[in-house]
């Protein structure tokens, strides 16, 4: 039986110039059926660690003074067999050379995106994918993603891939998940150190998972699914 997929999206060192060498594509994914209860569950733990429901889960926020309500997280991510993080891994923007492809960095964040996603979609069932708003072109970008994830699939009718929304993160749990795991996957991968407790839930992830965080895991691993891409030398 077809199952309706919802994928959430988030990035982090996406912008061209932005002097982060590290970009972080990544997506959360559930069933549809399972969506709602995750959300109740994610303000739940929220409201158990003493913090607002509405507090926004987010990873430039932590600090150790909540560390318990980030490890439950993790805990919460781990323990649930529905839920599920893909990321790709741009190690250095500064090795990128788009003229020799004759393509702009916003095609190439397309090309991104789509091999982000290519391993979650199969044409067995249907997605509704959601990305967090991050500027005044979002809705020019959403459109091109969406037609650029559906070619590649040749599903012109976007049937199998219904739509590519735009929400905002204060508003999508999930979302919020995903900013918060793409900032652990971010952080292994710049080698940064400022932070004890940053540095806390990157080991506790990498013990979790059983991977190191900045490598690529198997292809078909279905809980922690990261792929380390390489600019091609252009001689």
């Amino acid at each position: 039986m077809n199952e309706i997929i919802n994928v959430y999206c988030d990035e982090s060192g996406h912008l061209e110039h932005d002097n982060i060498g590290v970009m972080i594509l990544g997506a959360v994914w559930c069933p549809i059926d399972k969506a709602r209860q995750i959300a109740v569950n994610l303000r739940e733990i929220k409201f158990r660690n003493g913090l607002p429901t509405n507090f926004e889960l987010k990873w430039t926020k932590v600090s150790p003074g909540n560390m318990p309500y980030y490890i439950d997280i993790l805990d919460y991510f781990f323990s649930n067999q529905d839920l599920h993080f893909r990321a790709i891994i741009i190690p250095d923007k500064s090795k990128l050379c788009h003229p020799e492809y004759n393509q702009s960095h916003d095609d190439w964040y397309y090309k991104m995106y789509f091999d982000m996603l290519k391993i979650i979609l199969s044409p067995q069932d249907h997605y509704r994918i959601y990305l967090d708003i991050k500027d005044t072109r979002s809705a020019e970008k959403v459109k091109k993603l969406h037609n650029v994830l559906c070619n590649n699939m040749y599903d012109f009718p976007h049937e199998i891939i219904e739509w590519v929304n735009m929400v905002t993160s204060h508003q999508v749990e999930q979302i919020q998940l995903v900013d918060f795991l793409i900032g652990i996957i971010s952080y292994a991968n710049r080698g940064l150190t400022s932070s004890p407790a940053k540095q806390k839930l990157v080991e506790i992830m990498r013990q979790r998972s059983g991977y190191s965080l900045t490598r690529t895991t198997l292809y078909r691993e279905n809980k922690i699914n990261l792929f380390r891409w390489h600019a091609q030398e252009v001689a």
